[in-house]
């Protein structure tokens, strides 16, 4: 009998050792989506973010990525992290412009056309976009920039009325509108159906970076690049509240650490990547051009007209935006 009970005990106190070390060893697993390949610099970056709060949590905290839209498509990854289905994701901002205007800011050609003027831009936007991502339930980590976006034609273009009639890939709200302040056929593609739509004739021409440019291989369809510089659309990086909130202290940390590294990283590694890709881009048979005076006036009163609807749609908050900017 009082070897049974020895037993027992034994048993008692193995059993409460693991589970002590089990708790110990507590991980904290999230799920990271993103649009974009596993190759793209925003990605890249997001990868050594992961690895960063992982580091820094000697293993507590892991960060799945998953790239290329494997987990969730680029439209559906907001909802899902205001939803708790992905605890965090990374999304173009311009693409959420119809449910908020102040999300297509940085989507409004030539309003911000170098670098320096899109972090002034985003030094201007941030406060709304915190505000506005609480009252969804969310956070804001860090936004990177894409490098300024051109046109990609397959015929040589003259002035804005060249693309009349053509069928250009939309990915937001202003590149739908871009199409038709010109006359050309929106159509709405998302990055990861891209090369698949220019080889079987879909699209014919679509404004995005260079980076975009090398990702899905438009050399292989499209022949003229031109630089127009026109914006500088950011991704941003967010988090469902309720789960950063659950993060223990040095977790917490570890993730707002990291995520500042990762957009002082980002807005560094874009230039780079906007000079290598137009590079890449060259040697692999496409034409790099210079918009000619014409297109350049047509595209900037594109702009002016973009830019006044949109503030017509955005309101007081929307002046006050532009106003800050304009500073």
């Amino acid at each position: 009998m009082k070897r049974r009970i020895f037993s027992a005990t034994t048993l008692g106190v193995a059993l409460a050792c693991g589970m002590s070390a089990t708790s110990a060893f507590a991980q904290t697993k999230w799920d990271l989506a993103t649009a974009y390949p596993a190759t793209n610099f925003h990605t890249e970056n997001l990868a050594q973010l992961a690895s960063d709060v992982d580091k820094a949590t000697a293993g507590k905290f892991k960060i799945t990525l998953h790239a290329n839209a494997a987990l969730f498509k680029a439209p559906e990854i907001k909802r899902a992290v205001q939803g708790g289905q992905a605890q965090m994701g990374e999304i173009l901002l311009a693409n959420f412009q119809n449910e908020w205007q102040l999300f297509g800011a940085d989507g409004l050609p030539f309003l911000a056309d170098s670098y320096e003027a899109s972090h002034k831009l985003y030094t201007a936007q941030k406060p709304f976009l915190d505000k506005k991502l609480a009252e969804q339930g969310m956070k804001l980590l860090y936004s990177v920039p894409w490098p300024p976006q051109g046109i990609f034609t397959k015929k040589p273009l003259a002035s804005a009325a060249d693309l009349k009639g053509i069928k250009w890939r939309a990915y937001s709200p202003a590149t739908a509108r871009i199409a038709e302040l010109v006359g050309a056929q929106p159509v709405t593609v998302q990055q990861a159906e891209l090369s698949q739509a220019l080889a079987t004739g879909v699209v014919e021409a679509t404004m995005t970076s260079g980076a975009t440019g090398v990702d899905s291989k438009l050399y292989e369809s499209l022949k003229y690049y031109y630089d127009t510089q026109a914006w500088l659309p950011k991704n941003a990086v967010m988090v469902n509240k309720k789960a950063f909130d659950a993060l223990d202290k040095p977790s917490q940390d570890a993730l707002l650490k990291a995520a500042a590294d990762a957009e002082a990283r980002g807005w560094t590694q874009s230039a780079k990547v906007n000079t290598d890709t137009i590079a890449k881009l060259k040697a692999n048979g496409m034409s790099i051009e210079t918009p000619p005076a014409a297109l350049k006036a047509d595209m900037a009163k594109v702009g002016e007209t973009m830019l006044k609807e949109w503030l017509e749609k955005a309101g007081p908050d929307g002046k006050a935006l532009v106003d800050a900017y304009r500073k």
